[in-house]
This record gives C-alpha cells, structure tokens and sequence, in this order.
C-alpha cells in the first residue's frame, strides 16, 4: 500500500466526517424516533432493546457495533481492499466512539419528519464514505462485495436483512416504531442511489467520422472496450462509424465531455443499463 499524503488525507477527513455525521443522527433523529436503521446500526440498537427491555441491562452501542462489524471487515480486509478497509475502520471508530459520548439532543418529536430527514441524513453519510473510497461497515462490505463480484447494484438486497431486523423489532418495540423505520431504511437507500452511482451503468451509442479518436477516449479514461459498425446515415446518405460502449454512470459526464472535444460532431445516444454479462472492468476499490 502506497501513500498519498494529500489524498489519502482528504479521504481520511471525510471518513471522519461521515462517522461524525452519522453518530449525531443516531443520537438526535434515530433516538428521538425510537427507530431501527438498516444493517449492524440497527441490529446494534435492537440488541440494545432486547436487553433493555428483557433483562434490565443498558448496553453501550460500542461494543456490539464493533463485534457485529469484524466478520464483514475481514470480508472486505479479503476481497475488497485492504486500503479500503482501513479507512472504513476509520469510519466504524469514529462512530463507536462518538455515539456513546455525544449527548442526547431532540430536534423534533414528529416520528414522520424523523423518519425521512433522518433517513437523507443517513444515506447522506454514508454516500460520503462510498466517494470517499470507504463504507459506513457492516452490510455495506457485504453489498459492495456482492456488487463487484456479480456486477450488480446490491443495494436493494440488503432490505431482505434489514427486514428480518424490522420484524425483530416490531415484537420488542412495537410495529408503529418498525414501520417507521422502513421510511428511514427507504430514505437512506434513496439517497444513496442519487448520490453513489459508481455501479450504475450506461450504454453508449456514438455516430462519428472520427472512430478512432473516440475508441481512444473511451479506452484513455475507462478502460472499458468499444465495438465499431459501419453505418450509413440515411438523412445524407454517407458512411459513417458507430462505436457501441458501456460505461460506469460516474464516468458518463466526463466521457461526453472528451467525446464532443475529439469529435463535435458526434452524435451520442445514452441508454441506462438495466443488466449487464461479461467482461466488464471495475477498478478495484483499495
């Protein structure tokens, strides 16, 4: 592992930040709502409850939150990055940290407000841990894991955990508290997807008179491959090159960019990509 000082610092920063951010919506919207968020977060406060409420034992977030967490970071420690992982640690720390001494504080009682806005806060940090080149822990290494290997967008999938963890929590706190947090999980998720779109996808259709210049753009700053087709545009009635490609969605701006530059002319067609087979490169996160 080599180090960047300055960039390596900034990712270090924003990891802090995002555990600093999400430590003070646990203990402002999650707590005042009574809520259980998605992944080790929730599993660590419904281990709370149970023995709160069973055994008259108050437990700090702390601990289970790190044990919960150290099967997941030898996952991604493994199969991911061991930079990566690292700065996720940086991340998990700060949270097991913070939570436990960061003092309660109500910023609204109205369990819907709570639901969403602490739900964008949550999505919110943990988009900044993902452009950070780390995660928040938990089922996020296990999400990134599944979307890497299978080339999918894995998110969704962890629902079916956090509603196991919901059903859970609607026996110990009440399925009012439980069905409000499904609008917090969703939230959180949405908010996600609007602001991470690294494994989205999208494909490329490119009418050009400069195939090459184009080919070497895409190749330049993807890494990802282009397939050519000689095409007649019915309008003139001329020869022209269509280059066919598929791309990351967080490469597509950038991409145009440098395709209009090489080639103003061109004329692209983006379709987003539902589902894809094959080779396709993904830079390893580390």
């Amino acid at each position: 592992m080599t180090l960047d000082i300055k960039k390596d610092g900034k990712r270090i920063l924003l990891c802090i930040f995002a555990g600093a951010v999400m430590s003070v919506n646990l203990r402002s919207f999650v707590h005042t709502g009574g809520l259980l968020p998605g992944g080790m977060t929730g599993l660590t406060i419904l281990i709370q409850n149970i023995f709160e409420k069973f055994f008259g034992i108050s437990v700090p977030y702390g601990i289970p939150y790190i044990l919960l967490n150290l099967g997941p970071i030898i996952l991604g420690f493994k199969k991911i990055g061991k930079k990566f992982t690292l700065y996720s640690c940086i991340t998990i720390l700060t949270v097991t940290i913070l939570t436990d001494i960061i003092p309660l504080r109500t910023l609204t009682s109205d369990i819907l407000l709570i639901s969403v806005f602490g739900g964008i806060i949550n999505g919110f940090a943990i988009s900044l841990c993902l452009h950070a080149g780390a995660t928040s822990g938990g089922t996020d290494f296990i999400s990134i894991y599944i979307s890497e290997k299978y080339g999918v967008d894995a998110w969704n999938y962890i629902l079916g955990f956090n509603a196991v963890i919901l059903l859970c929590g609607g026996f110990v706190s009440g399925w009012e508290k439980a069905l409000y947090s499904i609008i917090f999980q969703f939230a959180s998720t949405q908010m996600i997807h609007i602001m991470y779109k690294h494994y989205n996808k999208n494909t490329l259709f490119i009418v050009t008179d400069k195939p090459d210049e184009i080919k070497d753009v895409i190749d330049n700053m993807t890494r990802h491959g282009a397939t050519s087709i000689d095409v007649t545009g019915t309008y003139e009635g001329t020869k022209r090159t269509m280059i066919y490609s598929v791309i990351s969605t967080d490469e597509l701006r950038d991409v145009m960019q440098h395709i209009k530059a090489a080639d103003e002319k061109a004329f692209i067609n983006v379709i987003k990509t539902e589902q894809l087979a094959g080779r396709f490169y993904m830079p390893r996160n580390d």
